[in-house]
């Protein structure tokens, strides 16, 4: 039932779901998975041990699967699992996972992954995430749902940038940044709150309102940073600001971004 274009190369072993479109010059992996109507546009390659979600689209000139960016990389078996629904444009790189970074890249459903971007070995990306033209997510990373990152910025290896947050253009994030934050400046500084991106969610006012008072004390309270969000998940009423709580108090590997006073 698929449709493949004469010069395709599909290898033996992969499978291709129902209704796929496989475009002229591209080249599917022996242990590749593409689920149904999946869309591959011209030259695309999707090798490795690689499973791509249904209704995906991936256009011209993308390599997904290849082998890892890490000189410790030793050709273990790892994975690239890639959910449903997801945009990734034209040379894009996404690359499985490593021995030691636990052997899976995973990539969630309805993402837009722009032109030009990379995903590396072991990064965690969540669901409806964007990534801008040329932005690069290191190895180890954590993205967590509805997350933006902006065109021609690098977030350095174990990062964890929480749900909803955005980081501006050309911007260097080298510290965890906590949920809907929103970080600008060529060294990534938080400044504030995505406010725009919880009012087009349709964030309560009321909730708003609790997380511009938590960011006030996460800036200006007593005792240490983790102190200050401890604080904040015994006095606070509001979802949102336990997101941050619990972010803040889960296991990193790097220090956070902290609001300016």
């Amino acid at each position: 039932m698929a449709k493949i274009h004469s010069s395709a190369v599909i290898e033996p072993g992969a499978q291709v779901g129902t209704d796929c479109v496989i475009g002229p010059f591209c080249v599917v992996g022996p242990n590749v998975v593409l689920g149904d109507r999946v869309e591959l546009k011209s030259h695309v390659v999707v090798t490795g041990q690689t499973n791509v979600g249904e209704d995906t689209t991936i256009f011209s000139f993308a390599v997904v699967g290849e082998i890892p960016q890490d000189l410790k990389f030793q050709g273990e078996k790892s994975r690239l699992i890639v959910g449903k629904r997801n945009r990734i444009r034209e040379h894009v790189t996404m690359n499985p996972g490593t021995d030691g970074g636990g052997g899976v890249t995973r990539v969630g459903d309805d993402g837009l992954f722009m032109a030009g971007c990379h995903i590396a070995h072991d990064a965690q990306i969540g669901d409806r995430v964007i990534v801008v033209n040329s932005a690069a997510i290191a190895g180890h990373c954590v993205l967590e749902d509805d997350v933006i990152v902006g065109g021609l910025s690098g977030v350095h290896q174990f990062v964890r940038i929480g749900k909803g947050a955005i980081v501006g253009a050309v911007t260097m994030v080298t510290n965890d940044v906590i949920p809907y934050g929103l970080v600008q400046a060529q060294r990534g500084e938080l400044d504030g709150l995505n406010l725009v991106g919880l009012k087009r969610a349709g964030v309560a006012r009321s909730d708003i309102s609790a997380l511009r008072a938590a960011m006030q004390t996460l800036a200006k309270g007593d005792g240490t940073f983790q102190d200050r969000a401890r604080q904040l998940g015994e006095d606070t009423d509001s979802d949102y600001v336990r997101d941050i709580v619990n972010f803040v108090m889960g296991q990193s590997d790097r220090s956070f971004l902290t609001p300016r006073g």
